[in-house]
C-alpha cells in the first residue's frame, strides 16, 4: 500500500496501515528544523516516508493583465513592507515576533453602491494552465503520494477580506444586493478553481472558511444556510462534476458543531481541525464519525505549546483509538505551530503516529 493509497483509504473509512502525519511550522520553527536536519526533508529526518503522504498542486494561473494600482481603493497610509494579494487585499506587516501575521485592509469597504462592485478588477483564471497542473499531479502520483489542491478562504473569508467583515455582515442582514453580487462572484471564481483541481487529478480539494469562534458560530445557522451553504455546495458540485470521487476537505477554526450536518449535506468528506479547546473529538466522532472523516484534533492552543511530550503522545493515542481501525482521522496539529512549541513535542507527535501504525 503506497502512502497515497493508505491516506485515501483512511479518509474513506476503509482502514489504514500507517498513521499519516502533517506539520505546518512557523518561520522560526522552520529555521530550527533546517539547523537540525542537515538538509533532510521531514520524512527523511523522522524516517517515516509512509507518514508524509500528501503534496500540494499549483492552482490555476491568472490571465495576464496590466498592473493594478491597488492603493486607489484605500484611504490609508500603509507601513513599509505592505503587500497586496491577487485580489487587492492589503497586508501590513506584523511585529518582529510574528512576521507571518499581517493586518488586513479591505478594498471594497468604501463602496456604497451595487454599481461599483462589478467594476473592481477581480482575478481572471486561465483554463489553459490545467495541463501544467495535471503534469504536477501525475508526478506526485508516480511517487506514491496524494495530490491536494488548496483553496482556503473559499467563499465567506475571501468575500469579507474584500468587503470587511462588519460591512458584509450588515449587507447580508439587510439582504443587500451588494452581498448577493460579491458572494456570487467569489463563488463563481471558486467553482472555476475547484473544477480545475479536479480536472488535474487532485485526490483531495481543501476548501475552507472560518465560521466558528471559540465557543459559538459566527452567524446563526439560518443565516449560514441562506447565504453560504448553497454556495459551498455549488463549489463542491463543480469539482465532482469533473471528478466524482474527489475528496472534499473543509477547514474552519473554532466551534462549528451546529453546522456539521450542513457541511455533510453540502458534500464535505473531511472536517478540519476539530480544535479540542472548542469541541471534544470523542463527542464529535460519536455523532458524525460514520459519515465524516477528520483532520486535526491535536491542540495548538494548549497541548502542543504547553504540554509535555507525554501529554502529546497520550492525546495522539487517545484520538487515534477513538477513530479506530477503520480510520477516519489524520491526527495532526490543529493549526500552524508557533514559536512556543518545543521541538520535543513535535518529535513526540510523529513518533507516536509511527508507533500507532498497524
Amino acid at each position: 500500500m503506497t502512502a497515497r493509497e493508505n491516506l485515501l483509504s483512511l479518509y474513506r473509512l476503509s482502514g489504514y496501515k500507517h498513521a499519516p502525519v502533517h506539520i505546518n511550522m512557523c518561520p522560526s520553527l522552520q529555521e530550527h528544523f533546517r539547523a537540525l536536519s542537515g538538509g533532510r526533508t521531514l520524512a527523511e529526518y523522522f524516517d517515516y516516508p509512509e507518514g508524509f503522504a500528501q503534496e500540494w498542486l499549483p492552482g490555476l494561473k491568472q490571465v495576464a493583465r496590466e498592473p493594478v494600482d491597488w492603493t486607489q481603493y484605500y484611504d490609508v497610509q500603509f507601513k513599509p513592507g505592505t503587500h497586496f494579494d491577487e485580489y487587492g487585499v492589503a497586508h501590513e506587516p506584523g511585529s518582529a515576533a510574528a512576521k507571518h501575521m499581517t493586518r488586513m485592509h479591505h478594498p471594497l469597504a468604501r463602496m456604497d453602491s451595487l454599481e461599483q462592485l462589478p467594476q473592481y478588477p477581480y482575478p481572471e483564471y486561465d483554463a489553459e494552465s490545467i495541463p501544467q497542473m495535471k503534469t504536477v499531479a501525475d508526478a506526485v502520483h508516480a511517487r506514491g503520494l496524494a495530490a491536494a489542491g488548496g483553496m482556503a478562504c473559499t467563499i465567506w473569508e475571501r468575500s469579507w477580506y474584500l468587503r470587511d467583515m462588519t460591512r458584509l455582515m450588515m449587507d447580508m442582514m439587510e439582504e443587500d444586493e451588494k452581498a448577493v453580487f460579491l458572494l456570487d462572484k467569489i463563488t463563481d471564481l471558486s467553482m472555476q478553481r475547484a473544477a480545475a483541481f479536479a480536472a488535474a487529478g487532485a485526490d483531495i480539494i481543501e476548501l475552507g472558511d472560518d465560521v466558528g469562534m471559540q465557543q459559538a458560530i459566527m452567524m446563526s445557522r439560518e443565516m449560514y444556510c441562506e447565504w453560504l451553504k448553497p454556495r459551498l455546495a455549488k463549489v463542491i458540485a463543480a469539482a465532482r462534476s469533473v471528478k466524482p470521487d474527489v475528496l472534499i476537505f473543509y477547514h474552519s477554526c473554532g466551534f462549528v458543531e451546529p453546522l456539521i450536518n450542513d457541511l455533510i449535506d453540502a458534500g464535505v468528506d473531511i472536517l478540519n481541525p476539530v480544535q479540542p479547546e472548542c469541541m471534544d473529538f470523542a463527542e464529535i466522532h460519536a455523532k458524525y464519525g460514520d459519515r465524516l472523516s477528520f483532520n486535526g484534533t491535536l491542540g495548538t492552543q494548549q497541548v502542543m505549546p504547553f504540554g509535555t511530550p507525554e501529554d502529546v503522545s497520550r492525546t495522539v493515542r487517545r484520538n487515534l483509538e477513538i477513530a479506530g481501525a477503520k480510520g477516519g482521522l489524520l491526527c495532526c496539529p490543529t493549526h500552524m505551530l508557533e514559536p512556543e512549541v518545543p521541538w520535543e513535542n513535535i518529535v513526540a507527535y510523529v513518533e507516536t503516529c509511527k508507533e500507532m501504525s498497524r
